[in-house]
């Protein structure tokens, strides 16, 4: 993923301009800002604010206008340092009388856009989440058809007639309600005009009158996506106990699933509030395995065992703080990628000298070299068959014979525990082998290969993909 101040390619449907409202204050949550806006509210790192811009940034919108009025200097003042050029700040001299009255602070500045995106900051996305709405192509908004019943109760609900939105309110029973994202189209200036002269400033206002001459296309949540309405000292709990959860892949094997994610991800909630580099995440990570490859090559099996396993730990760190960040870039995903095949080397070169004091220095080196070898293959294979676009080989069972690198230095861990460097040797060598057999197996199908001559057209270029 590009970093969120990287301009990136655009889908030709994405609106070019976004905006944030972030001008309104919020008694219910004072508990947690002492009075200031909700927007500076911290959540893994990052105020609500700088996470809608992020999103919006990082998602492929060139400019993004947050709309401030309460506290307006520091939200201004921190806004301005997102990103110089992409990002600026406009301010609602009558946001006391409702989100409504905010959105015309940027009239004049989404005038001759086509549609612009609309996001409230008090409310946090997972990943994916807004994407169909960015690609609607026409008015719409975000609709949770099924939310909890807390959310409910809160929310603003929509009105659906033939798959289309055509009001919105509080007072509606229906089952569905927005997620405070919206498509919109310059109209909403003058609905919101025309509603304001009947005494009603909100946005749920505006945009009902909007749907009444036009209605939204309905762009339903994703399925497996999340978002949170942060409102009081609860929903921010909530929020962050949702992007924790979001922290993890589909593909973990069951040692990160089980063991190193509860761990990984309280460590980078931690981390996050002092937004370290992920690259210098990586680096200790890094540094951590080759320190438990030197004890391992010492004989210095539970020390080793520790070490090596506090850097497996380590290395879903540097992704996770880097997700919580919005700051995901190819560079970091290859010296990732890197420094891992570089440290699996390293630990199992440790296991070999370690283990060639008591046992046949040429069975050693044999089980040395194949675990190695398969180590980094299977690594290289998964990451190739991503390069190539290939369907991705079902990661989250084949992490069950432990052949991922979590699985690989799980086993050398136990094996060190035990003092037994030949026994892990042997053990990665056989999971590695049996993973990227099954792995190449799965990638050969027939159904995958496509073309007659039995291969696939090799792109001229690879994207930077994730490694194990």
């Amino acid at each position: 993923m590009a970093g969120a101040g990287e301009l990136i390619s655009r889908p030709s449907r994405l609106p070019r301009v976004g905006v944030v409202l972030a001008a309104g204050r919020s008694e219910r949550i004072s508990a947690l800002t002492g009075g200031g806006s909700k927007a500076l509210l911290r959540l893994g790192g990052l105020t609500l604010v700088e996470r809608a811009v992020k999103t919006l940034l990082a998602a492929g919108i060139e400019s993004v206008v947050v709309v401030v009025g309460h506290s307006a200097g520091p939200v201004a003042a921190l806004v301005d340092g997102l990103a110089p050029g992409r990002v600026r700040t406009a301010y609602a001299g009558r946001w006391q009388d409702g989100n409504g009255a905010s959105l015309e602070a940027v009239e004049d500045l989404v005038a001759g856009e086509k549609l612009f995106v609309l996001l409230t900051a008090d409310h946090v996305f997972g990943d994916g989440a807004v994407d169909r709405l960015l690609e609607a192509g026409a008015p719409a908004v975000l609709v949770d058809p099924s939310p909890g019943p807390a959310a409910w109760e809160e929310g603003t609900r929509v009105r659906v007639v033939d798959g289309a939105v055509v009001a919105f309110g509080k007072a509606l029973d229906e089952p569905g309600i927005d997620c405070g994202a919206f498509l919109l189209p310059p109209d909403i200036f003058r609905c919101r005009a025309e509603v304001a002269l009947e005494g009603d400033d909100t946005l749920a206002g505006a945009v009902t009158r909007l749907a009444q001459e036009s209605p939204l296309q309905v762009a339903a949540l994703p399925d497996g996506c999340w978002w949170q309405d942060v409102d009081t000292p609860e929903d921010a709990r909530a929020a962050a106990a949702a992007l924790r959860s979001s922290l993890g892949k589909d593909a973990d094997g069951p040692v990160s699933r089980w063991l190193n994610r509860p761990v990984s991800t309280r460590l980078s909630m931690l981390l996050a509030r002092w937004r370290p580099d992920p690259d210098v995440v990586s680096v200790v990570a890094f540094l951590l395995g080759l320190a438990g490859a030197v004890l391992l090559a010492t004989g210095q099996g539970v020390a080793g065992a520790l070490l090596v396993h506090a850097s497996s730990v380590a290395d879903g760190v540097d992704g996770e703080v880097a997700r919580l960040q919005l700051r995901g870039r190819p560079q970091g995903a290859l010296l990732d990628g890197v420094l891992d095949r570089v440290g699996d080397a390293a630990i199992l070169a440790g296991l070999g000298l370690w283990a060639v004091e008591a046992h046949d220095p040429r069975v050693v080196l044999a089980l040395t070299v194949a675990a190695t070898a398969g180590a980094l293959l299977s690594m290289a294979t998964k990451d190739r068959a991503a390069a190539l676009g290939l369907p991705p080989a079902p990661e989250r069972a084949l992490g069950l014979l432990l052949g991922g690198r979590d699985g690989r230095l799980f086993l050398v861990a136990i094996g060190a525990l035990f003092g037994s460097p030949l026994v892990a040797l042997a053990a990665v060598t056989a999971t590695s082998a049996i993973s990227l057999a099954l792995r190449v197996a799965f990638l050969r199908r027939p159904s995958l290969t496509g073309s007659s001559t039995g291969g696939v057209t090799e792109p001229t270029s690879e994207a930077p993909v994730p490694s194990e």
